[in-house]
């Protein structure tokens, strides 16, 4: 990981939360030291901890000691990590530090089950670009934390035709020939498919991924059968937890789902000075 980026990004939390200075500690505080826990209120999958400390490497005062694991499971009570040191700088990073853990194992924690349901299938889970403004750097790690794999980053490191670029260019095989004609083979070519009309075309133009939008688990084996191995499968579109074991077809490779970080839950956690 990019050192210098976390630490950009770390002090930008820091500087939402603090402003000009935390009044209220400031004024009760002066040089005292203390012990503090962050104890789980609720089960859940560590995700975030090189961050955390990270920060206090960069505040200074602190000192981190874990008690469980980055990416394992901890249940409700257990004790995740030890913070000693300066009672004022532990007050003032409370609630960035929670916020960061409890976001990131919230995802961490639905990913993992997400794994779990596909568990022995041997299609891996992916995310999407639907992440928090700002903080998708930070999901994305806390996804591949829970035992998913990262979709593209972003715009650039990747080619994925969408129903809008299809409109845009006239249709999917012209939007492929102006894609290789530009770009040439840098980059795989994924498209995405609306039906199965669609699926001769891409495969013509031998694509490397096709994804299937918004398709039935009934659709999704009838394109299997046509692909026959000619490019790998993408299921998304509508993929949730409770529906995702359905769409474990043989011969898809992939199952993207926004779900698991736009719908997690945040992982409930206190800050306790002893």
């Amino acid at each position: 990981m990019n050192r210098l980026f976390i630490r950009t990004q770390l002090k930008r939390f820091l500087e939402e939360d603090i402003g000009t200075g935390d009044i209220t500690t400031e004024a009760i505080c002066s040089d005292e030291t203390v012990r503090a826990v962050i104890v789980a209120k609720d089960k859940g999958v560590l995700a975030g901890l090189p961050f955390i400390q990270e920060l206090f490497l960069m505040v200074g005062g602190v000192y981190v000691i874990p008690k469980v694991e980055e990416g394992k499971e901890f249940g409700e009570g257990d004790t995740l990590l030890e913070l000693e040191g300066r009672a004022d700088v532990i007050l003032s990073t409370e609630r960035v530090v929670l916020n960061i853990l409890q976001s990131l194992s919230g995802i961490a924690a639905t990913t993992r089950k997400f794994v779990k349901v596909l568990e022995g299938t041997g299609i891996r889970i992916l995310d999407t670009r639907k992440t928090t403004p700002g903080y998708r750097f930070f999901e994305k790690y806390a996804v591949r934390v829970g035992g998913g794999s990262n979709h593209r980053f972003a715009l650039y490191d990747m080619v994925l035709i969408k129903d809008n670029h299809k409109r845009v260019a006239g249709g999917l095989k012209e939007a492929i020939r102006r894609v290789r004609e530009r770009i040439g083979p840098a980059y795989r070519v994924e498209v995405e498919i609306e039906s199965l009309g669609e699926l001769e075309d891409a495969l013509s133009e031998g694509v490397d991924i096709i994804m299937l939008d918004n398709f039935s688990p009934e659709e999704v084996k009838e394109a299997v059968k046509v692909v026959k191995g000619r490019a790998e499968i993408e299921v998304s579109g509508g993929i949730t937890l409770e529906n995702v074991r359905k769409y474990a077809i043989e011969g898809v490779s992939y199952v993207s789902s926004g779900a698991i970080i736009y719908s997690s839950s945040w992982t409930d956690l206190s800050l306790k000075v002893l």
